[in-house]
């Protein structure tokens, strides 16, 4: 059964009256959902009141989700506006670029140095970490959220065509402009 109709029938349970199936939603996102705010709440008890937060925030909502974009579509936006609005309400200024450095390694090239003990490679690994972190800071920002949401999310371009109302080839588009630029500010260091 695929994962979207999983979905509906938890939520279709959970308006029945069925808290357990919403229990199932939250064990099914609740690390995902994690991921997304820890872009703006580093600190992880924080993390949790956020992310109860949201779940919280959707429980009460789910009869206004039509169904229109995927349950995680959903729930991901109101993860997002809880988010920020935690930073804000705390006083914070919202980070200018929402990227975890871990997640980097999804953008090097399968001949970059990777974990060695070598001190020449650990700075070579760590120096295209940060020309790929700045890139990144610097693409437009219409290019900047497409990756990551594709890349540190891992929402399919269908999703993210939701979230950015715009139509799935934009999607496509912006994509593979921002690896483009990635790939060309990392290429002088991973050439031989």
């Amino acid at each position: 059964m695929p994962e979207s109709r999983i979905d509906l029938e938890l939520i279709e349970a959970t308006r029945s009256g069925d808290s357990r199936a919403f229990d199932v939603l939250v064990m099914r996102y609740q690390s995902r959902i994690s991921k997304v705010v820890g872009r703006f709440v580093r600190d992880q008890s924080e993390n949790l009141d956020v992310c109860q937060e949201i779940f919280i925030k959707a429980y009460r909502a789910l009869d206004k989700f039509r169904g229109d974009s995927s349950f995680y579509t959903w729930l991901y936006r109101i993860a997002i506006n809880t988010s920020k609005n935690y930073i804000i309400s705390q006083g914070r200024r919202l980070p200018d670029i929402d990227i975890n450095i871990e997640d980097m390694d999804r953008f090097m090239n399968k001949n970059s140095p990777r974990e060695s003990g070598t001190p020449e490679k650990l700075l070579m690994r760590d120096e295209i970490e940060h020309i790929v972190y700045d890139t990144i800071e610097h693409l437009p920002k219409d290019l900047k959220t497409a990756i990551m949401l594709r890349e540190m999310d891992g929402l399919s371009y269908e999703e993210i065509a939701d979230i950015m109302h715009c139509p799935v080839g934009t999607v496509r588009s912006r994509i593979f402009r921002a690896r483009a630029a990635i790939d060309k500010s990392v290429q002088p260091l991973i050439q031989p």
